[in-house]
């Protein structure tokens, strides 16, 4: 088997797509610790369950956290995008203080919608993590982007 069959093998497309955000990025952290290079494709389609104006605002207050230091000129960056909240759920999900940590968050990329270089190809929708099932309130992580400041 040639270096890029091998290399294919090893590579994810998952749709997100209705998935439970916590649920999707736990199996998306255990792939990449196994080595899997993992696409993400629709982060915006992710869903959060609660209710819309509970999870907005547990977000918004962790945007209102501030340093010690010096609270009035920085803070610590937060995620506003789907994109970046996504990676940033997957990357609280790894292995913190190891360089394998960083490997594996290396090998992960999210996109909003489908990029032409994906479409056609085989996606992953995995049905253990979808919000089918899920009998009350949630809201898309597009939506708590766009309530954070996204303007996409």
């Amino acid at each position: 088997m040639s270096a890029e069959a091998r290399k294919l093998r090893r590579t994810i497309i998952i749709d997100a797509e209705g998935a439970i955000l916590g649920r999707l990025c736990t199996h998306i952290a255990k792939a990449l610790q196994e080595g899997f290079k993992i696409y993400v494709v629709n982060a915006e389609k992710a869903v959060v369950s609660g209710e819309k104006l509970r999870v907005i605002e547990g977000y918004k207050v962790w945007l209102r956290i501030k340093t010690l230091r010096n609270p009035q000129k920085r803070s610590p960056r937060r995620p506003r995008t789907p994109e970046a909240i996504i990676k940033r759920t997957v990357k609280g999900m790894l292995p913190k203080n190891f360089q394998k940590g960083l490997e594996a968050l290396r090998n992960l990329k999210v996109f909003v919608g489908i990029p032409k270089e994906f479409e056609g190809k085989e996606m992953v929708k995995l049905s253990s993590v979808s919000s089918e099932k899920l009998g009350r309130e949630y809201i898309t992580v597009g939506e708590i982007a766009k309530a954070l400041g996204w303007k996409g």
